[in-house]
């Protein structure tokens, strides 16, 4: 099974509890917080995560860091000579 696969179970899973837990009875309080409770876990400590990593392990991290030569080539600017040249 792929992750994207395993990722999309797990939120469809986690809304899934959180509707159902919506929809109990108010005799049935605690067993519906519990499923509101486990699917919003589900979703912000196990979905979130696995999305983060699938989609950053093919990136490469120096592009979205805020370094001087970033900056100015977002501002229009040429870069900066070095001092050793």
């Amino acid at each position: 099974m792929k992750l994207k696969h395993f990722i999309t179970l797990v939120v469809l899973a986690s809304f899934g509890a959180i509707i159902y837990g919506f929809t109990l009875d108010d005799s049935q309080e605690m067993l519906a917080n519990k499923y509101i409770g486990s699917g919003t876990a589900g979703l912000f400590l196990v979905a979130m995560p696995l999305f983060l990593y699938k989609e950053s392990k093919s990136r490469d991290f120096k592009d979205y860091m805020l370094t001087d030569e970033n900056v100015r080539k977002m501002q229009g600017k040429p870069p900066r000579k070095s001092k050793d040249s």
